[in-house]
């Protein structure tokens, strides 16, 4: 049982034909039919049920697709991963970002990267980390940095660090004590990133902790950026939830005032990237700086002197 044989097999019936498996090979039909016949006698087993317009799989077929698969992915994924060794003069590095990552003090990753390996092109998108984790899936970028919970399915997921969540108002009284899930439900809610609702990881642990209390979010409004809503609790208009490194900013509005959830919320940032795909060398290293970045900013926690408010700095998972 050789590679090429199972390559020849996993493309036939990815394509449903021998010619088509042929073509996207780039070899002879014949050597095709040729590859699956000896795999066939090999195995002492018919692969195909031929005679139809399509390719169809016998039981047979059907047990081996999964390891011929699993087979040529790892064949291809060493191959790409020796060829990208030690070379950084070109290539390109894709990867994903929460939209908030200048909070996390990713702005300058981009330069510092471009700094030191001018000639590799960088693809950074930031998007909400559904997004991010659906276009990893799918293969559009290698990885990326997001927050937690996402649908982890075909991924590798590496927790790195966790920044408290805190509950927002313009009115003092409501920040005298920590803020339970029925308080918050029972509140004039202004949330933010709209588009994707209740599909974002901070959101959708709010919801999940309603849920189990009998209770439904009803936000008031819902607008798509942070500072946006953080300019309506401002002006009387609700209140909301944000990150410890939101609240730590120089973006954050004076007179605002914050207070920890009575059962704490964090926002855990991971790293993560197709399950069973090695990077590639550019994008590896782009991984490797942002995870810095982020881990830079575990530190103990820390008074900010906002009213009511003690703001943990963002932790290491199980720290703090």
């Amino acid at each position: 049982m050789t590679l090429n044989q199972l390559r020849a097999f996993v493309e036939a019936e990815r394509l449903g034909s021998f010619t088509a498996a042929a073509e996207a090979l780039q070899v002879a039909q014949a050597s095709i039919s040729e590859l699956v016949r000896r795999l066939e006698d090999e195995l002492d087993a018919q692969l195909f049920v031929r005679g139809s317009r399509r390719l169809t799989l016998t039981a047979a077929g059907e047990q081996l697709l999964p390891y011929a698969q699993q087979a040529v992915l790892a064949a291809d994924g060493g191959a790409q991963a020796v060829r990208s060794v030690g070379s950084l003069g070109g290539g390109t590095a894709t990867f994903g970002v929460p939209r908030n990552a200048d909070y996390y003090l990713l702005s300058s990753l981009v330069q510092t990267f471009h700094n030191r390996y001018p000639d590799v092109r960088v693809r950074l998108v930031g998007q909400n980390s559904a997004e991010t984790a659906a276009a990893i899936q799918a293969g559009e970028i290698e990885a990326g940095l997001l927050i937690l919970p996402i649908d982890d399915e075909g991924l590798t997921v590496r927790p790195l660090v966790r920044d408290e969540v805190f509950y927002v108002s313009a009115h003092p009284a409501r920040t005298e004590r920590p803020v339970t899930i029925g308080q918050f439900a029972a509140t004039d809610l202004v949330l933010y990133d709209a588009h994707y609702g209740w599909k974002d990881p901070t959101r959708r642990q709010l919801a999940e902790r309603a849920q189990l209390a009998g209770l439904r979010l009803e936000p008031l409004i819902e607008i798509e950026h942070v500072e946006a809503a953080l300019k309506l609790v401002a002006d009387g208009v609700g209140d909301t939830m944000v990150s410890g490194a939101v609240v730590e900013s120089g973006a954050f509005p004076p007179g605002l005032h914050t207070v920890p959830f009575a059962e704490p919320l964090f926002d855990t940032i991971a790293l993560a990237q197709r399950r069973g795909r090695p990077l590639s060398e550019a994008t590896r290293e782009f991984a490797r700086l942002a995870e810095d970045t982020v881990r830079e900013l575990a530190h103990p926690e820390s008074d900010t002197g906002l009213g009511h408010s003690v703001v943990p700095r963002i932790s290491r998972p199980g720290i703090g």
